[in-house]
C-alpha cells in the first residue's frame, strides 16, 4: 500500500486545484483570531483589521477576522464528499482591546458558520491543555469579583456534509473493516473531554516562522483521521503549518492534500515527512501494547473473549475488531519538489505477548 501527500504553498482560500467532492476528511486548526500572534496574518489578509484594532473595536476585529476564514470553510464543503466529515481544532481568546477585556468566542462563531454553510454539527470535542502557570485566573487576584478564570482547553468542532457515509462496494468494506479501532480506543476517543492528550513544543528557528506557529499535538489529528475516516480516503488540510495533520495521516495510512501560505515553513513539513516512519511506527507499536496489557488485565479480571483477530492472532472485544490491521510504514520519498509518497507494509506485527491470544 502506498499513500500520496501533496503541498501548496498558497492562500487557503484559492484551492481551486482541488476537484468537487473529492476529499473524504477534513482536518485543520486554523490561526485563531484574536489572539495576537496572529494579528500579523490576519493584517496582511485585511488592513482594515489594523485599523479596527487601533480604534478599539474588538468585536469588528473578531467579525473581520473570522470574515477571512469563512472563504476556507466554504471551500471545505465544495471539497467534502457526501457524507465527509470537517473536524477544526480552535481554541477561544480573552483580550484587552481598547480598554475593554473580554471573551472572544472564535468556536462558537465557527460553529455558526458552519451550520450556514450547510454542515451537520455533530458533538464537539474538548480537549485540555497541560499549564505549569501557577496562577490559575487573571484579573483582581483574591477579591471578588473581577478575577477571570483561564482558558485551559480547545475545541475540536466536528460537523458532516449530508447524512452518513455509505460504503457501497466489498473493496470499500474491506478498507472499512481493516480501519477499525480497538474498543478500549473508542470508549476513549470518543469521550467529549480528552483529559491525557499532552502539548507540543516547538523545533523551529527564531523569527517570523516561530512566530506563526502554534501545532496541536500529533495526538489530535492521529485520532480525528482514525475516527473519521479509513485507509486510503483523502484528508484536506488547509492550513498546514509544520505538516501536523500531513504526519499524522501518514501514520494512518490516507492520503493528503494541504495548503499553506507562509512558505517558510517548507523546511519543516519536509522533516516531518522525513521523520515520520520512525513517528508512525512508534505509536503503531504504542497502540499493540496498550491492547495486550488490556486483555491480560481484563483476563486477569475473569473476562472471556469471544472474538480474536485475524491478522494477529490477539484477542478483542467484538467482531467489528477482527479484521483490524494496523499498517507498518516502510519507507518515505519526496518524489515531488512539494509531494511525497510513503509505502506501507502489508505484514502483521509480531505479538510479543503471548497470553493475549485466544
Amino acid at each position: 500500500m502506498k499513500t500520496l501527500h501533496r503541498v501548496t504553498f498558497d492562500d487557503a482560500t484559492d484551492m481551486r486545484s482541488v476537484p468537487d467532492e473529492s476529499v473524504e476528511l477534513v482536518v485543520t486548526s486554523p490561526p485563531y483570531p484574536m489572539i495576537q500572534m496572529w494579528d500579523d496574518l490576519f493584517v496582511r489578509l485585511n488592513p482594515a483589521i489594523k485599523d479596527a484594532l487601533a480604534s478599539g473595536s474588538g468585536w469588528q476585529v473578531f467579525e473581520l477576522m473570522h470574515a477571512e476564514l469563512a472563504p476556507v470553510w466554504r471551500e471545505a464543503f465544495r471539497m467534502l464528499k457526501p457524507g465527509g466529515i470537517v473536524c477544526i481544532n480552535i481554541g477561544d481568546a480573552v483580550r484587552t482591546v481598547g480598554s475593554e477585556f473580554k471573551l472572544y468566542p472564535n468556536h462558537a462563531r465557527v460553529l455558526a458558520l458552519l451550520t450556514d454553510i450547510g454542515f451537520s454539527p455533530l458533538p464537539m470535542i474538548v480537549w485540555r491543555k497541560q499549564t505549569n502557570a501557577p496562577n490559575k485566573f487573571m484579573g483582581s487576584g483574591m477579591l471578588p469579583p473581577a478575577a477571570y478564570v483561564t482558558l485551559e482547553h480547545e475545541c475540536i468542532l466536528v460537523a458532516r456534509k449530508g447524512p452518513n457515509r455509505k460504503f457501497e462496494d466489498g473493496e470499500e468494506k474491506k478498507r472499512r473493516r481493516r480501519s477499525a479501532y480497538f474498543w478500549e480506543e473508542r470508549n476513549l476517543w470518543f469521550s467529549d473531554v480528552w483529559w491525557d492528550v499532552k502539548g507540543t513544543g516547538q523545533n523551529l528557528a527564531e523569527g517570523r516562522v516561530r512566530k506563526r506557529s502554534a501545532a496541536f499535538p500529533f495526538e489530535v489529528p492521529y485520532r480525528l483521521i482514525n475516527m473519521f475516516s479509513v485507509k486510503s480516503d483523502t484528508v484536506l488540510d488547509p492550513f498546514l503549518g509544520t505538516g501536523t495533520t500531513m504526519a499524522a495521516a501518514a501514520a494512518a495510512g490516507r492520503n493528503t492534500v494541504s495548503f499553506e501560505l507562509e512558505p517558510d515553513f517548507s523546511e519543516a513539513v519536509i522533516a516531518r515527512l522525513e521523520s515520520v516512519v520512525e513517528a508512525a511506527n512508534r505509536r503503531i507499536r504504542e497502540r499493540l501494547a496498550a491492547h495486550l496489557a488490556f486483555v491480560e488485565d481484563k483476563r486477569m479480571s475473569g473476562h472471556h473473549f469471544k472474538h480474536t483477530n485475524r491478522h494477529y492472532g490477539f484477542a478483542v472485544m467484538t467482531g467489528q475488531e477482527r479484521d483490524l490491521f494496523l499498517n507498518e510504514v516502510l519507507e518515505s520519498q519526496q518524489t515531488g519538489e512539494l509531494e511525497f509518497t510513503v509505502s506501507y507494509s502489508n505484514q502483521p506485527q509480531g505479538v510479543t505477548n503471548p497470553k493475549a491470544a485466544k
